[in-house]
């Protein structure tokens, strides 16, 4: 379970930093066109340069665009890898209590934006699916950790 963790906190940080790159590239130059913009339709440049690039599009609205919580999603894919990357080692329930919390955070997230890119957006971002895929794989590797015999 460890090697898996770690693989799948690497793969996510991956996805999350050529979203980064991805969005600045883009917020540079609007004709920059990412290795996964395949078509119209299918374009990540597209969904990581709208607002729903950014605290999950749900920040702005709130505390505006130039909010310093406003991060870029691949920002807060990082921390989110990070945290399970440091912590999944850790034995312990309190260990196990914020990789649950923090996965299930993360798949309502990605549930979210999925969502977004389907009925808003109207878009298919292969970056992004496979980041969900990331995400919904660690969560069952914390729901299998958190349903463990305790003996720690």
């Amino acid at each position: 379970m460890a090697a898996a963790r770690a693989a799948l906190c690497v793969a996510g940080a991956a996805l999350s930093l050529y979203a980064l790159h991805v969005e600045r590239a883009h917020a540079q130059d609007p004709s920059y066109r990412a290795a996964c913009d395949l078509r119209e339709g299918v374009s990540c440049s597209h969904v990581f340069g709208s607002r729903w690039g950014r605290g999950l599009g749900l920040v702005e609205p709130l505390l505006g665009k130039d909010s310093v919580i406003n991060l870029p999603n691949g920002a807060l894919g990082l921390l989110f890898y990070g945290l399970q990357g440091i912590l999944g080692p850790i034995r312990g329930r309190a260990a196990s209590v914020l990789l649950l919390a923090s996965s299930v955070a993360s798949a309502l997230a990605s549930l979210w934006l999925a969502a977004i890119l389907a009925f808003v957006l109207h878009d298919l971002c292969l970056v992004c699916l496979t980041s969900y895929g990331v995400n919904l794989l660690l969560l069952r590797l914390n729901l299998r950790r958190w349903r463990r015999p305790k003996t720690d």
